[in-house]
């Protein structure tokens, strides 16, 4: 397959040593999202630098740094399908979203105005976070029109209310902020791999009272990927789609990594498979979430992040190119 546009390809790894020249995500072009060669665009990576909502170990602030480092690792050709997005679509490396890390009201502000700037120029946007409640600003970007569909894997809801008797906007609250303000239809949203001792079982009933379908992790190993992610296919059918994937879904034997893991999570490889099973689905965006690199300075849980990222972007990649 011969590429879109030569001037959107990642730099070879057989020409320039993977060690060298400034990192960028999965060594594709530096593009500013005002610039005229953002309208060539298809697909964009950003990164998102903020942990000011995390309850608990901060860290993710620190993440997209360290993923864009390991995505140079990143080569072109998926594995199972010979697929190379690269070549189907343009993209690029848009940067970092603007954050205030002393203000959380403003930086969803500041990251909104930057993925409200991207959805205006047709880019689909795949992120690297920074703490989930990122999810929030961008969903409140691609769903101001008309709310969006959820397939989200994750240890966690995410859907609960307040923390610390009145604050709103943690990452434990994103979607249930994206719910209350009509961003995210709850009926087209299903959560994959949730498990862990609970505060209680507020946010679980909040969510199946909206009609969220919540699959928990032994559920999942009762009937396995396929079945589920049929299920899944099912839920968010042909509208549009969000993909949500928080690095402690994954069990921490294999990215701890994390400011709140949880053990008891599927393997590498069933994430892989469960993020191929999306190819077909109309599917908008994408992020990868709470990676915390002070509790993994090694930088494998990054590598996790950054292959399931490649597995988004194929993805994204096939939709993105079905729509036009």
């Amino acid at each position: 397959m011969l590429p879109k546009d030569a001037d959107f390809q990642p730099v070879s790894g057989m020409k320039t040593p993977r060690f060298a020249a400034l990192p960028t995500f999965m060594r594709l072009p530096h593009v500013n999202v005002d610039s005229a060669d953002a309208d060539k665009l298809d697909i964009g990576i950003a990164g998102v630098p903020f942990d000011s909502g995390t309850s608990n170990r901060p860290g993710p602030r620190h993440g997209p740094r360290q993923l864009r480092d390991l995505s140079t690792m990143i080569r072109t050709t998926h594995p199972r399908t010979g697929m190379n997005p690269f070549a189907l679509v343009n993209c690029a490396d848009l940067g970092d979203a603007p954050v205030n890390p002393m203000d959380i009201m403003e930086s969803l502000d500041l990251i909104t105005g930057f993925y409200d700037q991207i959805h205006e120029r047709r880019i689909v946007p795949l992120t690297a976070g920074g703490d989930h409640l990122i999810s929030f600003p961008v969903l409140r970007a691609l769903g101001k029109e008309k709310p969006v569909g959820m397939v989200h894997f994750d240890a966690h809801t995410d859907m609960n209310d307040v923390y610390f008797g009145g604050s709103k906007y943690t990452h434990g609250t994103p979607f249930r902020r994206a719910i209350e303000q009509g961003y995210l239809d709850p009926r087209r949203t299903i959560q994959i791999g949730i498990r862990g001792i609970k505060y209680d079982a507020s946010d679980f009933d909040w969510a199946l009272e909206q009609g969220v379908r919540i699959v928990e992790i032994e559920e999942l190993f009762e009937r396995g990927v396929v079945d589920v992610m049929t299920e899944a296919r099912e839920i968010v059918g042909s509208d549009e789609t969000y993909v949500s994937f928080d690095i402690d879904s994954i069990d921490p034997s294999f990215a701890p990594g994390t400011g709140t893991p949880e053990i008891g999570g599927f393997t590498t490889f069933q994430a892989q498979q469960m993020v191929r099973a999306l190819d077909g689905l109309n599917i908008i965006g994408g992020d990868l979430v709470e990676v915390s690199p002070p509790f993994d300075p090694t930088g494998g849980t990054a590598w996790v992040g950054v292959s399931i990222m490649f597995e988004i972007l194929c993805v994204l990649a096939r939709a993105r190119d079905a729509r036009s």
